[in-house]
């Protein structure tokens, strides 16, 4: 969500603020600001708006600096304005910016108020900076200050601050969200992430949970939850700038769906011999945990969530094993029964997620044989956390709209299925046959992205449209729900996914010539009853289009509407390649409609609050 990027160099650091916090763009937000040491104060620039609204604010009033702190805000407490937007201040000589939760601002705010401190914002943030402050009016430096106020706070979050009387220092902590530093010569910086710092070093090293950080130009000291000294292990990553940055491409996201061959290809890379899913790929100790395994629980969010639906179908299917999936901020606030020889499954993109996160720590306490995170990020908070982990290697995945991070989750879970299922005493036969399909696999949804056309033409249709409905069924719901939630979150169109037999329960009441339909149609045992589904739409004057296996075309009439065909590669495959043409539509259609295809308005790439 919100981001931070703060530097300690012998050389003028504001470009490298700025440059970072537009690499920090794709992460969601509403406001920009940054706050730079001069010989005395601090100054500060901030708007609500875009970075290059930062930005034109810099080139009517420069300010340059050796020290500094930025930040881009996603609104949790307080609207998105310029007061409030980070960094908050407390006079001009302490700023600081933060991701995250303070659970208890308000009680925080009432006793600094009592002690003199005035609040000119709506934000949780405000109140640390005055914390911050009112522990250094007693006499301690900066970094003892921060150790002391963290000490007091509940809740999540990543920070960096400076201070006027320490020239050349900035101090971070974290909990509950990421912070790196990233290593330099001369120079060091913390950051959300990775990607804003990559053109200035490719040595990092990622602080743990509740971790407190000291940095200026040429040192860096890190105290540990208990405040103790430790030193972190500096990381080098080979991860190239070119990775997050769009090339020809118009959007993010096109050149997202584009990559998904080759993320899927790396993904199944090391991974597959011809016939059998190769050994330790979850970790060395996974085969005796798997071995044991009588039922799964897959908690995840959003796009992740629908991942571990089509898991859900497809694990039952061929391994025969119990499997529950759920949104991890419902999990976290029941009591979910943990029976016997459980596994408990997150699964995440950026590996921050909070409830995602959350739900793995209580999971580690509620008696499950083991947790297993499917992740994109090698060092974040719910990798580190788990006691195995595949995995996904789709790359940076930059646009809002996940694209590549879904295909590559999937291929994930079909590892996971096919090794549970080799466990379980699945036929030899029908195991070696979906191993060959997965080989299949990059080269089919190369061919699936020969549709951009179709759908850019199609999409024209759709300008004007206010509501759509998609249809799947069997581990093709999950695909449908991926489709609509795609097509709501980037074009604004009101879109929802049913069980195609759930029509007659109550949504083919909304059906009429102005709703379109869409319909996923593979090769399988449910076509005839998907077709009985999609004759209720037509005989009520619905708007149809059905993406089909090529296999099943014949089964379609005229009086179906229009009918796109494409290889899926079989039952295994068909979830994968079929979500292609409905990332395709909702991208074409958000491009028609003129919206923010890589930031869509209100959302955010890294859901790091609750």
């Amino acid at each position: 969500m919100c981001g931070i990027v703060a530097a300690s160099a012998r050389r003028d650091i504001r470009d490298i603020l700025i440059n970072g916090l537009r690499t920090l763009e794709y992460r969601g937000y509403d406001s920009a600001g940054i706050a730079l040491q001069q010989d005395g104060y601090l100054a500060r620039q901030r708007t609500a708006g875009k970075v290059r609204d930062l930005e034109a604010l810099l080139l009517n009033d420069p300010v340059d600096g050796h020290c500094g702190i930025s930040h881009t805000r996603w609104a949790t407490h307080g609207r998105p304005t310029t007061l409030n937007a980070h960094p908050h201040v407390s006079g001009d000589q302490l700023a600081l910016v933060h991701n995250g939760i303070i659970e208890n601002h308000e009680e925080l705010r009432i006793e600094l108020t009592q002690a003199g401190c005035q609040f000119s914002s709506d934000t949780d943030t405000e109140v640390m900076v005055h914390l911050v402050a009112h522990l250094m009016d007693t006499g301690l430096d900066l970094f003892a200050a921060v150790r002391m106020a963290v000490s007091r706070l509940r809740g999540a979050y990543a920070i960096a601050v400076v201070a006027a009387a320490e020239p050349g220092v900035v101090v971070g902590a974290r909990v509950g969200s990421p912070l790196v530093l990233g290593l330099g010569n001369g120079e060091n910086f913390l950051a959300s992430d990775i990607y804003p710092l990559l053109d200035e070093t490719n040595r990092f090293v990622f602080l743990s949970e509740g971790d407190v950080v000291r940095l200026d130009a040429d040192t860096v000291q890190v105290v540990d939850a208990n405040d103790q000294p430790v030193e972190r292990p500096a990381k080098q990553v080979e991860t190239k700038t070119d990775a997050v940055q769009r090339g020809d491409y118009p959007h993010y996201m096109l050149k997202e769906i584009f990559e998904q061959p080759q993320a899927v290809a790396e993904t199944l890379e090391g991974r597959l011999s011809a016939t059998t899913v190769l050994p330790n790929i979850f970790g060395v100790d996974a085969e005796p945990v798997f071995r044991q395994v009588r039922q799964l629980h897959i908690v995840a969010c959003g796009t992740s969530y629908h991942a571990g639906l089509v898991a859900k179908y497809q694990i039952e299917q061929l391994a025969g094993i119990p499997c529950h999936a759920e949104i991890a901020s419902e999990y976290r606030y029941r009591r979910p029964v943990v029976p016997e020889n459980t596994l408990f499954i997150a699964i995440t993109q950026s590996g921050e997620t909070a409830d995602t996160l959350a739900a793995l720590k209580h999971a580690k306490q509620a008696g499950y044989i083991a947790t297993l995170a499917i992740c994109n990020v090698a060092e974040s908070s719910i990798v580190r956390e788990a006691d195995l982990v595949l995995m996904t290697r789709a790359g940076p995945e930059i646009g809002v709209a996940s694209t590549k991070a879904f295909t590559t989750q999937l291929v994930a879970l079909q590892l996971l299925m096919l090794e549970l299922a080799r466990l379980n005493g699945v036929d030899q036969a029908v195991y070696e046959e979906y191993v060959s399909d997965l080989h299949r696999l990059p080269e089919l949804l190369n061919d699936a992205l020969s549709l951009d056309a179709e759908f850019k033409a199609l999409s024209a249709a759709f300008t004007n449209r206010k509501h759509a409905l998609f249809l799947g069924r069997g581990s093709h719901y999950p695909i449908a729900m991926e489709g609509a939630l795609k097509l709501k979150e980037i074009s604004y169109i009101h879109a929802e996914a049913y069980a195609a037999g759930e029509l007659k329960h109550g949504p083919l009441a909304l059906v009429d010539a102005e709703m379109p339909v869409f319909a996923v149609a593979p090769n399988n045992a449910l076509l005839e009853k998907l077709i009985s589904n999609i004759e209720e739409v037509s005989a009520r004057g619905g708007e149809l289009y059905v993406i089909a296996d090529n296999k099943v075309i014949s089964s379609f009439h005229q009086r179906h509407g229009r009918i796109i065909g494409l290889d899926t590669g079989g039952p295994l495959l068909a979830p994968v390649v079929m979500t292609i043409p409905l990332q395709l539509l909702a991208y074409h259609v958000a491009v028609q409609r003129g919206t923010d295809v890589d930031q869509p308005r209100n959302l955010a790439k890294s859901v790091t609050v609750e």
